[in-house]
């Protein structure tokens, strides 16, 4: 009887400490992408040019980050204390999170051409104010530079904006920020006007000047081409959620 009890200590005390461990990494890792967002969004609120929640990252990662630190406090503070009712309150929400998850992910999937069409509506609604949201312009210019890629379904997107427009005037016009560019050499200078007048020309043409190819494609290839590493990062942060409940 007594190895029975001292097995079943063991297997007690390392559930406990696991779910400490495992609430209070996304107890933090919440409570910074909370921060994140809130410095975000106090520096978008001086600009004011976009209400959008799409179009206002920082609202997606407030949102998120609260959603994730009260989750997990209350595991964090239920496994503390052994709290039977804040045990059952996490348990509940957590599987509330997994049922949502799986939910989006499926109806992401079952619906992939509408998602896909929705995802290209909003980029390009957001490359209209390209210049007025910073939010939204670090992040393009980061994944066009990432992805080597050049707006949203291809680089003739980019007409929707109204200093890229071919009916526009000045050196914009007609043409492609500079993060579509192919890439520079590490010490040369960047050209900031090395997209310029290429709507007007045919994508063979265009080949040793810019990304032709859109963001959307580009990003949906990394990930079927890193499908090991998503599905890793998607299990470890599944898995755990399966098994406490």
């Amino acid at each position: 009887m007594s190895d029975v009890r001292y097995c079943e200590r063991c297997s007690y005390l390392f559930l406990k400490f696991s779910l400490i461990i495992y609430a209070t990494v996304f107890w933090l890792i919440g409570g910074f992408i909370l921060a994140i967002g809130i410095y975000a969004e106090v520096e978008r609120q001086r600009y004011k040019t976009l209400q959008g929640a799409f179009l206002a990252p920082a609202i997606i990662l407030i949102l998120l980050g609260v959603v994730m630190f009260i989750v997990s406090f209350i595991g964090v503070l239920a496994s503390l204390r052994d709290n039977l009712n804040l045990l059952k309150v996490f348990l509940y929400m957590l599987s509330v999170c997994l049922i949502l998850e799986l939910l989006g992910g499926i109806l992401a999937l079952a619906f992939r051409n509408q998602t896909v069409d929705l995802l290209n509506k909003n980029i390009r609604k957001g490359m209209v104010n390209y210049y007025d949201d910073l939010d939204f312009k670090n992040i393009l210019d980061f994944v066009q530079r990432k992805f080597q890629c050049c707006g949203s379904e291809e680089f003739t997107d980019w007409e929707v904006n109204m200093y890229h427009n071919c009916s526009g005037r000045g050196p914009l016009a007609c043409g492609v920020p500079y993060t579509c560019c192919l890439e520079t050499m590490p010490n040369e200078v960047v050209n900031t006007l090395c997209g310029s007048n290429v709507m007007n020309k045919n994508r063979h043409e265009l080949g040793n000047v810019i990304n032709v190819r859109g963001c959307t494609n580009a990003v949906f290839i990394w990930f079927m081409d890193n499908y090991k590493i998503m599905a890793g990062l998607l299990l470890g942060i599944l898995l755990p959620q399966v098994s406490y409940p």
